[in-house]
């Protein structure tokens, strides 16, 4: 069974080693209340030499030899701790009664064995717990990782799509457009030079925003109005259209092609097929911390919001890309026909 290898660095050394202090501490307490030693000292004394001892061999072991298997792992702790017990109680028993190991364990053989044993489990065991827990946190740092990596994907994927939305005039608007003003040239020269003005204006605006990901409420809307200007060429007076914006909100950074779409659809889609025409009224507001957009219109209505495309699923994504669930776009009835658009996102004080 393959795993990840532990990071041997200093900081890692030094926690694992006070989670051994900590430990070897515990043990020395529960030693001295079971009267295995005289007195407390000896007992902390000959715990930490063996549990730091224990420690250290395990971390040269690993460093030098870095297993990934798991099993291998597991042994080489057992062998280290079993290694560091003995030279941990030799360093011991020098500090505490001057004699060498030797001497000392032929004339405490049980107790040293028995307080080599514990320590060793009680080094293995904070050791093995640090692993654990350094094998959840890496765990958890890959699934966030993962997590990045997957906004980061649906975020270009969102980008993309937006780029591909933004290049793409749909022929029959562009047709129609460049139709009606060479049809105007011939009959109302005056009327067909102001419909060219604001479809080189529309051109502009929508081409300049293939190259920022970013714009401003007031620049969205000056591309709004080119365009319903120039549908208005074409429809009369049966369009008629309103934008409402306050001044303190044109400079206030918003992403692009969120609203056109809604207009865009709404003309098309419940204005146009209306043999009366209707109206589309465009307003922007901000309260407490939040900035609403509302695109409503007297067309058609409609019951079935797919009906709309892919420019309305292109916002959704987007909006759930860049604000997670505090970026909306909801759709209601509006009395006594049509679709109020709502776009809700929010608003970041300066």
């Amino acid at each position: 069974m393959e795993s990840r290898i532990l990071e041997v660095t200093p900081r890692v050394f030094l926690i694992c080693l006070y989670y051994t202090v900590v430990a070897c501490a515990i043990f020395a307490i529960f030693e001295t209340d079971m009267e295995f030693y005289e007195d407390f000292p000896t007992t902390l004394l000959f715990a930490q030499c063996i549990g730091c001892s224990a420690t250290i061999f395990f971390f040269t072991a690993h460093y030098f030899f870095r297993p990934k298997n798991q099993f291998v792992q597991m042994i080489m702790v057992v062998m280290c701790m079993i290694i560091g017990a003995v030279f941990g109680s030799f360093i011991g028993s020098l500090i505490a009664y001057k004699e060498s190991f030797l001497n000392y364990f032929i004339e405490q053989k049980d107790l040293i064995l028995h307080n080599i044993f514990y320590s060793a489990a009680i080094g293995s065991l904070a050791v093995y717990l640090y692993i654990f827990h350094q094998r959840i946190f890496t765990t958890e740092a890959i699934i966030k990782e993962e997590k990045i990596k997957r906004l980061s994907i649906e975020k270009k994927v969102a980008e993309t799509n937006l780029k591909m939305l933004q290049a793409q005039i749909e022929p029959h608007f562009l047709f129609n457009t460049l139709s009606n003003i060479l049809s105007l040239l011939d009959t109302d020269v005056k009327k067909g030079k102001l419909m060219m003005s604001d479809f080189i204006e529309y051109l502009r605006a929508s081409l300049s925003k293939t190259r920022s990901e970013t714009t401003t409420i007031g620049q969205e809307m000056a591309t709004v109005r080119s365009y319903l200007n120039i549908i208005k060429y074409r429809m009369g007076d049966r369009l008629d259209f309103s934008i409402n914006i306050p001044e303190n909100l044109k400079a206030y950074s918003f992403p692009p092609m969120l609203i056109q779409p809604l207009v865009e659809n709404a003309v098309r889609h419940g204005l146009e097929p209306k043999i009366p025409g209707g109206d589309v009224a465009i307003a922007v507001f901000q309260k407490d911390d939040t900035l609403t957009v509302e695109v409503v219109d007297s067309g058609l209505g409609f019951d079935d919001n797919s009906k709309w495309g892919l420019g309305i699923s292109n916002i959704k994504e987007r909006l759930i890309s860049m604000y997670g669930d505090k970026g909306k776009l909801v759709f209601q009835d509006n009395e006594p026909s049509g679709i109020k658009a709502i776009i809700e996102i929010p608003y970041e004080r300066d």
